[in-house]
């Protein structure tokens, strides 16, 4: 169940001030570029990937290209993003089914998109939000996680459930939105330790810092 916090307007008010418009910061130039970029974001920063795509993509600049690649250059390229291995490998397998599934086309809805190696509920609610502007979800990564839970948004633990409560409380036109919003906040003023409470915006409406 949603944690109950009867202040969720002001809350968004307050984010919608701090971050009004909200860009994804991996760069890309179409669905696929962004799908293989948020695969290889998983527990490497967007500074890191942001330095690998321009050589990933300019040696495979198609999915039908790297769905082809050999799989250990692939790696060689894509090494300091950390979990190599399995991240080449979803990224050539995920490619492959678009091209043998979806014509060479990122596929545009929640199911298909979870058939993609390496693709779950987040990286999923990236590319339908941010990418096609229809999302089906809202983006739950580590900071949500934590911002959800330290605003009196949700009691869970668990990112789909975390989800499912944030999805019951904020309006369905700010879904792309507050994922993105949230993320630029626990990095700028909330990190995991030592959040700046002092200079939170949402300080008097979170229960975390004992404002009342």
């Amino acid at each position: 169940m949603p944690a109950k916090n009867a202040h969720v307007p002001e809350l968004l008010a307050g984010l919608k001030k701090l971050y009004p418009k909200v860009i994804i910061p991996l760069h890309h130039k179409n669905a696929w570029q962004l799908l293989m970029a948020v695969i290889l974001s998983a527990q490497c920063t967007d500074a890191r990937v942001n330095l690998i795509t321009p050589n990933l993509f300019k040696k495979y600049p198609t999915p039908q290209d790297l769905a082809n690649a050999s799989i250990k250059d692939v790696e060689k390229i894509i090494h300091s993003a950390g979990f190599y291995h399995s991240k080449a490998l979803s990224l050539i397998e995920s490619s492959k089914r678009i091209c043998e599934v979806y014509g060479g086309n990122v596929p545009q809805s929640m199911k298909e998109l979870l058939t993609l190696r390496g693709v779950a509920r987040k990286t999923a609610n990236v590319i339908l939000g941010d990418f096609f502007g229809t999302p089906e979800g809202i983006v739950v990564d580590t900071h949500v996680k934590r911002l959800a839970f330290r605003l009196g948004l949700t009691t869970q633990t668990d990112p789909v459930k975390i989800e499912q409560d944030l999805m019951k409380v904020i309006p369905h036109n700010k879904w792309q939105w507050i994922g993105i919003a949230l993320i630029l906040h626990g990095r700028n003023v909330c990190p995991a330790r030592k959040p700046n409470c002092a200079a939170c915006m949402l300080a008097k409406w979170c229960p975390r810092c004992g404002v009342k």
